[in-house]
């Protein structure tokens, strides 16, 4: 490696100033007299320095190590062609460190040789309320740039709000954060009547992103309140889409978090019952809790159609149909997103392991170790590209063969709001 390139690489990571015994890995390893050798696992070892508690950077490695520096690189058959990994420290490292970075080597080699088919969950990636909300942000930054003020994540997923953070957009947990008659986008998953009262008081100018669905939700929650019945709303507590729907009728409804809660729920009148749901919760665990309000209030009155929306259902289904198949599932998407939580919890039930990644950096060698069949899907929030990424680092592993399985194909589009439009 030029340790001169490896300082102006880590230089680019550290503000002019890189750090002696940070880490390069290898995007690719470079010869004079030979072609470079690319190394698109090098993410998945970034990932597994970072855990150990290693700082490091990518870019292209050179063969040949400079004094000062300490390099490690292995090139391996894939399939046609070659791949490698590869890492360098400048400076003059720490025994400690260097042990990190050999074990953090080795982690991800122990992953290599392996030929792999990929079964990739279809449907998959972001739903059309997802697609709706990000483009009204997208759209208002195009037409009056930043700031424009966001009252929470607009969807759950890091790499989405850190997409739009860098265009402008101003994320923000409460209303007294945005200056009075700013502009402000209400997120995907919904706000209560005090949150709208809240607004207006404060002269904001709205634009409202809830997702269609969830609107659906907090029309009916009024509705079944108005008729004087007790609701049940079927979610989990803190969530914002629940915060917003409780927002709707506070004193007539009911938070159920589980089958086990449903059996013990306590109501005025057991002849005045509804139940909602939240649109992102597990489709079977929710049969359940509605049978066991069903045996409880028989008189029990729910939505016309279901509350969990059909991107929920779909890609619980479209995973339900690799996971068996699968050693491992993988699902890409954020910690906070509770459809990508969820599906995590099926591959679970159905027997297999399942890990949340929110990007292939996450993904830890360990979980492929063996696993010739990896499930993949991503939730509802979750952006298309990385799912892309996962796959182009599984390849730098070893052989992939991607076997897509769609068990529907989804349609739906939703109207942006008029003021965006226009």
């Amino acid at each position: 490696m030029s340790f001169t390139a490896a300082q102006s690489i880590l230089a680019a990571n550290n503000r002019g100033r890189p750090d002696p015994g940070a880490v390069l890995v290898a995007e690719d390893l470079l010869w004079p007299d030979r072609p470079a050798v690319p190394c698109p696992a090098g993410v998945l070892l970034e990932g597994e320095l970072r855990r150990r508690g290693v700082p490091a950077a990518r870019g292209p490695l050179h063969a040949e190590a400079d004094r000062g520096a300490v390099a490690l690189r292995a090139v391996f058959r894939n399939g046609d062609h070659a791949t490698g990994l590869g890492a360098a420290v400048t400076g003059d490292p720490s025994p400690e460190l260097t042990e990190r970075v050999c074990a953090a080597m080795a982690a991800c080699l122990a992953a290599t040789g392996t030929a792999r088919t990929v079964l990739l969950a279809a449907p998959r990636s972001f739903c059309a309320g997802v697609e709706r909300a990000i483009e009204i942000v997208e759209r208002l930054l195009d037409k009056h740039g930043g700031p424009v003020y966001v009252r929470k994540q607009i969807v759950h997923n890091v790499h989405v709000v850190g997409k739009l953070e860098a265009r402008g957009a101003v994320f923000v947990d409460e209303l007294r954060q945005v200056p009075p008659g700013s502009k402000v986008v209400f997120s995907a998953h919904g706000v209560s009547p005090a949150v709208r009262a809240e607004a207006e008081r404060r002269r904001l100018d709205v634009v409202d992103a809830t997702c269609p669905l969830v609107a659906k939700v907090h029309t009916e929650a009024r509705r079944f309140a108005s008729r004087g019945d007790t609701v049940i709303l079927i979610g989990h507590a803190g969530h914002e889409e629940v915060e917003g729907t409780l927002g709707e009728a506070p004193r007539r409804t009911v938070l159920v978090q589980s089958a086990e809660e449903a059996r013990t729920v306590r109501v005025p009148d057991p002849h005045r019952v509804s139940y909602l749901t939240q649109t992102t919760l597990s489709v079977d665990e929710t049969s359940e809790v509605i049978e066991v309000l069903r045996q409880r209030f028989p008189a029990l009155r729910g939505p016309a159609s279901d509350d969990i929306c059909y991107a929920t259902t779909n890609r619980q289904d479209s995973l339900k149909a690799i996971a068996a198949e699968s050693d491992v599932v993988l699902v890409v998407g954020s910690r906070n997103s509770s459809n990508s939580v969820r599906l995590v919890e099926l591959a679970r039930r159905e027997g297999t392991a399942a890990h949340l990644v929110d990007d292939a950096h996450d993904i830890r060698p360990e979980w492929l170790a063996g696993a010739g069949v990896v499930g993949l899907t991503a939730g509802a929030s979750a952006p298309p590209r990385l799912v892309d990424a996962v796959i182009t680092a599984l390849g730098g592993l070893g052989p992939v063969t991607v076997e897509e399985r769609e068990t529907t194909r989804e349609t739906i589009h939703f109207t942006l709001p008029a003021t965006v439009r226009a």
